[in-house]
């Protein structure tokens, strides 16, 4: 049977909050990269503060928060969750982010939504998996089509950044799709 949180060079970890809120709060001082990630205005926060969000989260019934490490080094790199699941829907959405810009284009990212992936259809049998990203993130969208996913919509204009509107665009992979890139198959093999 093979083992669903590791990967090729990454794995998924339990989140430990006291480490991570060491490593979210440096990461969110990188406002570019906030604002890659998300929507909200781009503000610091105390370790404290990152700490009790990271907590919270952790005690949502139906959201799966996992640490990505390294292999090699067994080093923290990032983040990925599968949050907002709607089981009578089968669906959930997926949000990922790697921290410090000198492990961004390293794979680390695309190895960890793999995995993710893997246990959203393998284990949890979602259906659907679903994210969204703002257009002036090209890599993430590669990345994301890389891993499966594909446009499902687009909102024009949705957010005001730098003195200019910015479409979200919506994506999502099925289940058939990504078992039928990924060569996976519905039975356990040894």
């Amino acid at each position: 049977m093979q083992d669903m949180f590791r990967g090729d060079i990454v794995r998924l970890a339990a989140v430990n909050p006291e480490e991570a809120s060491r490593h979210y709060s440096r990461w969110g001082r990188d406002s570019f990269r906030n604002r890659l990630l998300d929507s909200e205005p781009a503000i610091l926060f105390s370790d404290k503060a990152i700490r009790g969000w990271i907590e919270k989260d952790l005690d949502k019934e139906n959201y799966f928060a996992f640490a990505i490490r390294t292999l090699a080094e067994d080093r923290l790199v990032g983040e990925v969750g599968l949050g907002y699941a709607r089981w009578n829907r089968h669906e959930a959405f997926v949000g990922i982010g790697i921290g410090d810009r000198e492990d961004w284009n390293k794979g680390y990212g695309t190895d960890a939504m793999r995995l993710v992936l893997r246990f959203a259809f393998l284990e949890l049998a979602l259906q659907r998996v679903s994210l969204s990203v703002f257009e002036y993130n090209p890599r993430a969208i590669r990345s994301y089509e890389k891993a499966g996913f594909r446009q499902e919509g687009r909102v024009r204009g949705a957010l005001n950044r730098e003195g200019r509107r910015w479409d979200e665009i919506f994506m999502g992979v099925l289940r058939s799709e990504w078992l039928e890139q990924n060569g996976a198959s519905l039975q356990l093999n040894g």
